[in-house]
């Protein structure tokens, strides 16, 4: 495992917001990871309406310090995002964070726990808003509910699919059936 000092740009927020996901999918944790290792896999998990592109040219050698730019749009408003990988812990945990996007704070700690022939893939975001609660309660809350619960959606068709083809599609659909997501709801949590 390796981990790179991170230093936020700015104030530190007052207040940080935390976002948990789980979900469990139908492949061993050495094909999730592999799936998270390419960061052109992003564009397949992320909504159409962000219009989101990796902008970093090919190959992309994941790794403590690796920068990947991309370019989307919120509500119309054409953005920049550049992360930092942080942590780098095949084939059990990675970290990125923001360095250069439309959040005060993002440190997203990316999860994978070994369930035999399945793996349990959780999301564990702190960010704070631009803007603050106001923006986080009217705007920020409920669009990155949107990308979640999208990402989770596509992450069990994913799995279900395609890393499982020697299965027939009766399979494949059980398997996307029984792909399970746990959400926990979007709620302000302070750190000291």
């Amino acid at each position: 495992m390796t981990d790179a000092p991170h230093k936020p740009h700015g104030r530190a927020p007052k207040t940080l917001e935390h976002l948990r996901r789980e979900l469990v999918v139908p492949a061993t944790r050495d094909e999730v990871f592999s799936f998270f290792s390419d960061a052109y896999n992003l564009d397949r998990i992320t909504p159409p309406f962000l219009r989101f592109r990796v902008l970093t040219p090919r190959p992309i050698v994941m790794q403590v310090g690796t920068r990947i730019d991309y370019a989307l749009r919120v509500h119309g408003i054409p953005l920049r995002w550049t992360s930092e990988i942080a942590v780098w812990d095949p084939p059990r945990r990675f970290v990125d964070v923001q360095t250069r996007g439309p959040y005060r704070r993002w440190h997203h700690e990316h999860r994978f726990e070994d369930l035999g022939d399945a793996t349990r893939v959780i999301d564990d975001v702190e960010y704070a808003s631009l803007g603050g609660r106001l923006v986080h309660a009217l705007f920020v809350n409920r669009d990155l509910n949107q990308i979640f619960d999208y990402r989770s959606q596509a992450l069990a068709t994913v799995f279900a699919e395609n890393f499982d083809e020697n299965k027939s599609p009766a399979e494949k659909d059980s398997a996307r059936r029984n792909s399970t997501c746990l959400q926990t709801p979007l709620s302000p949590k302070h750190f000291g």
